[in-house]
C-alpha cells in the first residue's frame, strides 16, 4: 500500500511541477503580451511622439474622411503625440490636451517639442544652455510657448534647436519628450 501512495505522490508531484511550470510560462507569455500590447497595429510604439509634416492639417472627429473635422492646425512641425491607431489613421493629442485623428500622411517623424507649453501667459522664460548642465552659460532665453527640434534628448537633457540657435534645455521643461526618453536625430 505504501508503494501505491508513494506513486500517487509522485505523479501529484510531478503534475503539480508541470502546473508550476506551465504557469510560470504563462506569466511570461502574459508580460511579453503586455509589453507588446504598447505596439500598435504599424509595429511602432504607443503613444509615441511625432510632427505636423503640413502647414495645414485637419483633425477629424473619427478616423477618416468621412468623419467631420474638430480643428484645423496650421503650424509646420508641431509636436504631436499618437495615442492610438486606425488604419492609416492616427489619433494625435497637442500639448493643450486636444485629440483628432490625422491621415499618417500628414505626420513625420522628425521629432520636436515646445518649450514649457504651461507657462504661456506668465512672466516667464526658459534658458537654453550651451551644456547639459544647470550653471552651464546660457545660448539664449526662449519664450514659452516656442517650438524647436530635437537633436537629442538623453533623459535628463535635450539639445535642441530653436530659430537657427543650438543648446541645451531640461527635458522636463518640453513637451515633446517623455521623461527619461532617449532619442537621438
Amino acid at each position: 500500500m505504501s508503494g501505491f501512495v508513494s506513486l500517487r505522490a509522485a505523479a501529484a508531484i510531478v503534475a503539480g511541477l508541470a502546473f508550476i511550470s506551465t504557469s510560470a510560462s504563462i506569466t511570461v507569455s502574459e508580460a511579453a503580451a503586455v509589453q507588446q500590447a504598447t505596439l500598435g497595429p504599424s509595429g511602432l510604439p504607443l503613444p509615441r511622439f511625432v510632427s505636423l509634416k503640413s502647414a495645414k492639417v485637419n483633425s477629424r472627429i473619427g478616423p477618416g474622411l468621412n468623419y467631420p473635422v474638430d480643428w484645423l492646425y496650421l503650424k509646420s512641425g508641431l509636436p504631436m503625440e499618437i495615442i492610438q491607431e486606425y488604419d492609416n489613421w492616427r489619433r494625435v493629442r497637442d500639448a493643450e490636451g486636444a485629440e483628432g485623428w490625422v491621415n499618417q500622411t500628414l505626420l513625420s517623424g522628425k521629432r520636436t517639442a515646445i518649450a514649457a507649453p504651461w507657462q504661456r501667459g506668465k512672466d516667464a522664460k526658459i534658458n537654453l544652455l550651451a551644456k547639459p548642465e544647470a550653471e552651464a552659460r546660457t545660448v539664449a532665453i526662449l519664450d514659452p510657448g516656442v517650438i524647436g527640434r530635437i537633436k537629442s534628448c538623453n533623459g535628463d537633457w535635450c539639445e535642441m534647436t530653436f530659430d537657427g540657435v543650438t543648446g541645451w534645455i531640461r527635458q522636463t521643461m518640453v513637451w515633446g519628450a517623455y521623461p527619461g526618453e532617449q532619442v537621438k536625430d
